[in-house]
């Protein structure tokens, strides 16, 4: 059988939560994507995090043993300040509520930055910071009060890393929705922009996206019309998965990126069974039931294909007993 990644021209990838986990490369990363290399398939980092400039993020994935260059990396920062240029003139004033890389990426567009509300700035963008102090969220949200416009990379509620779940961007933007009210205008996945420049820069015209998240990863594949691929090895688990509205199911499942070197795994719905590989699971009395457990990743194929029917019906469908039996086998 031919490998899943065989059906696609190039592989697009989130980072947080599926390359890395802080400061650690995630188990089976490094080999995943040096087997991409070895097959000529051409790769891109796609990340929400606009707290570090591209160069940065180099850095960090050759210090893991994982070779990249400049090209193959396009984050939420350089998506939001391209969003910027779109809508404003050059020279316009805006207020980074964000790093330093991200004020030196809006710098070097041509705008002048500002951190204050009194500088009358056209626009204000929020990117993650994990430094970011009260002054600044202060000054943002006076200036979107004062009818500046507003601009987020990304709207991550939280970022995996190695320690567990931290306050991500979305967390820091909650805090100037509180004052101001609405949303704003956001450059990273799940919205488009970002998505279709990681395809753009490739020439991809069939790329697959694998991620860790379903609200924002796989949400943001299906928004650009691009098959996805979640993986285990970040935030969101089986439970997340089994719960998850249309908009947000992933074409394929993973524990890691040498998953995409497996042979695409095939499920077969029939009414109120599904099966995958080994793995047989039945929906009875409103609770999914183990007719053959097969491998935990097949299980949770099947348990999800028939999960997501059933739900999709109106009917109840209970799938905690499989949560319970591959809990430990796909634990991070």
């Amino acid at each position: 059988m031919s490998e899943l990644i065989s059906d696609y021209d190039a592989a697009l990838f989130d980072l947080d939560g599926v390359v890395y986990l802080g400061p650690e490369a995630v188990p089976g990363a490094p080999e995943g994507l040096a087997a991409l290399r070895e097959r000529s398939v051409p790769v891109c980092f796609v990340t929400n995090n606009a707290a570090r400039a591209p160069q940065a993020v180099v850095e960090h994935l050759i210090s893991l043993g994982i070779p990249c260059s400049a090209e193959e990396v396009i984050t939420s920062g350089q998506a939001g300040v391209r969003m910027l240029a779109q809508e404003l003139p050059a020279g316009a004033t805006v207020l980074v509520c964000g790093s330093a890389a991200l004020a030196e990426q809006v710098r070097a567009a041509g705008f002048v930055v500002t951190t204050s509300a009194e500088d009358a700035p056209d626009a204000v963008i929020q990117g993650y910071e994990p430094d970011l102090n009260w002054a600044t969220l202060t000054e943002a949200a006076l200036a979107v009060q004062r009818g500046a416009g507003w601009f987020a990379t990304n709207a991550d509620p939280t970022r995996p890393t190695d320690r567990g779940l931290e306050p991500g961007a979305g967390a820091q933007i909650a805090v100037v929705r509180m004052v101001v009210g609405g949303n704003p205008r956001t450059a990273g996945k799940p919205e488009k922009p970002l998505m279709e420049a990681a395809a753009a820069r490739l020439g991809a015209g069939r790329p697959i996206f694998i991620g860790d998240r379903l609200d924002t990863d796989i949400a943001g594949g299906t928004n650009t019309g691009m098959d996805t691929m979640l993986v285990f090895s970040g935030t969101h688990r089986v439970a997340d998965l089994f719960g998850a509205d249309a908009a947000q199911r992933p074409t394929h499942i993973g524990r890691d990126l040498r998953d995409l070197l497996a042979p695409a795994a095939s499920v077969v719905l029939d009414e109120d069974e599904a099966r995958c590989g080994e793995a047989h699971v039945r929906l009875q009395d409103g609770s999914v039931t183990i007719v053959s457990p097969g491998e935990a990743l097949d299980l949770v194929r099947a348990t999800a294909r028939l999960v997501w029917a059933a739900r999709d019906a109106g009917q109840t469908a209970d799938p905690s007993t499989v949560e319970e039996a591959v809990a430990a086998e796909l634990a991070r």
